[in-house]
């Protein structure tokens, strides 16, 4: 849609004059002859970019300027042949973007008015994408590490194309809000999203759910149905956990995707349509190619652009920074007075590995939160929680050599005189401190080996310390 140009210029004649001066750049032109019919215009319209007239019948042009709303400021061109280095000055401070002095040439009222709408569609892009920046977040996705950094960077780059997004990344790490994030930063934003679970509909009705169908084209059929790939007409369609889809089908979604038409189940009329592809998967899909569960030319169809979404435990601090925006949508979910978590749980979040990912975290939280009614939120409230199997295969030479760089030294006999007993709380207190130091500090691990909860291990610190 071309932008919107209001041309606020008393005399009549100047104003028609730049009106021409417009024509060849194919902008929408409106004029108003004094202010309140600009300021009128403004308020229902909001063009995109204002050319201002400094001396107006009935205010000053710069009174408008300083009248437009601030979260929706348009781009703004003063236009005035009684010109001042100290009124300039006011109109940029004011907001303008430039300052033109009558009589004003037709090549560079262009030039001027082009400059003008590229700054705004900068801005744009800048306000856009700058909380990726500013505090971690994109859209849903949260996180402001490195490898979230590079995420957003790719999705920003990719959304104003057509090319198909292909996601990977294990099971609860956010596939589906990545590609949200895709669809919001793209221009069909305003079209619809649909999301479609490849491994949650029956083999003998996922075509029926991605294509629709016709009524009695099948036992059940009692009525038309659109499908998910009609319903995504103009917006993005996201086929999650491709991989489980039936190779029998995939050649039909190939043909789909190659152009861009399809036939309803039941139907012999070819529909076309204008879809954005994205698609996720928690397996490897070399892989699931080289076994034969996937066709090679439907994956390289897909795998235009990879986005792969790394686990919760490679990402560092933002296991914190996701935490606490979860503890506070839950609590508002759940009417719960949360206020924070104390430091001893941002230690454990950020030290366990998570195994499945955002998932598993949220669902530790709505834990914490429906059990737990305090305002604060301290480690005597973490559930017990599974050893990760991918740390303990990631990490097993560096456990291993760990224990090999410990002394070996043996605990002591049993006490075998009144003389030699110890408090019990001394003596639990040396063993789990040997353990601790066994897992290199890794409370997770070691309440795994000792069969306790993480929380546990924290509460007898605690007591520890307390003793001393």
């Amino acid at each position: 849609m071309p932008p919107t140009i209001l041309i606020v210029e008393d005399t009549q004649s100047l104003a028609m004059m730049y009106q021409s001066y417009l024509l060849p750049t194919g902008v929408n032109t409106l004029v108003a002859n004094d202010g309140a019919t600009a300021l009128d215009i403004i308020n229902k319209i909001k063009p995109d970019l204002i050319v201002l007239d400094v001396m107006l019948p009935d205010m000053n042009g710069l009174d408008i300027l300083a009248q437009l709303e601030p979260d929706n400021f348009p781009q703004v061109v003063v236009l005035t042949g009684h010109a001042t280095k100290e009124m300039a000055i006011q109109a940029i401070k004011l907001g303008a973007s430039d300052f033109l002095e009558k009589p004003v040439e037709a090549e560079r009222f262009r030039i001027t008015i082009n400059n003008t709408l590229k700054i705004k569609n900068l801005k744009q892009t800048v306000t856009k994408y700058k909380n990726i920046y500013e505090n971690g977040r994109y859209f849903d996705l949260i996180g402001s590490s490195k490898q979230m950094q590079s995420v957003y960077q790719v999705i920003s780059s990719a959304a104003a194309s057509k090319a198909t997004v292909f996601i990977t990344g294990e099971s609860g790490t956010g596939k589906e809000l990545c590609a949200r994030a895709v669809h919001q930063a793209s221009n069909r934003a305003d079209k619809p999203f649909v999301a479609l679970n490849c491994a949650a509909i029956p083999k003998d009705l996922i075509e029926s759910e991605i294509f629709g169908h016709l009524k009695g084209a099948f036992t059940g059929a009692i009525a038309n149905r659109l499908g998910a790939a009609g319903q995504a007409d103009g917006g993005t369609l996201f086929l999650d956990e491709l991989c489980e889809m039936d190779i029998n089908l995939q050649s039909k979604l190939l043909r789909f995707i190659q152009t861009g038409t399809y036939q309803q189940v039941g139907s012999e009329k070819q529909v076309k349509v204008d879809v954005r592809f994205v698609c996720a998967t928690n397996r490897n899909p070399l892989a699931e190619v080289e076994a034969g569960r996937f066709r090679e030319d439907l994956y390289y169809r897909l795998h235009v652009i990879p986005i792969e979404l790394p686990p919760l435990r490679e990402r560092g601090r933002d296991i914190i920074e996701i935490a606490q925006a979860l503890f506070i949508k839950i609590a508002k979910e759940e009417q719960h007075p949360y206020k924070g978590i104390t430091d001893d749980v941002k230690h454990f979040l950020a030290q366990y590995d998570w195994p499945g990912n955002v998932r598993q975290l949220e669902n530790v939280i709505r834990n914490i939160l429906v059990l737990n009614p305090q305002e604060w939120i301290d480690v005597s409230m973490l559930p017990a929680l599974p050893q990760s199997p991918q740390k303990e295969s990631g990490n097993e030479g560096l456990v291993k050599e760990q224990h090999t760089s410990l002394p070996v030294q043996e605990f002591e006999e049993l006490p075998q005189v009144e003389s030699e007993v110890k408090a019990l709380w001394i003596a639990e207190k040396e063993y789990i401190e040997r353990v601790i130091k066994i897992c290199a500090t890794n409370i997770p691990k070691a309440a795994a080996l000792l069969d306790v909860s993480p929380s546990t291990l924290y509460r007898k610190i605690k007591g520890w310390e307390e003793n001393l």
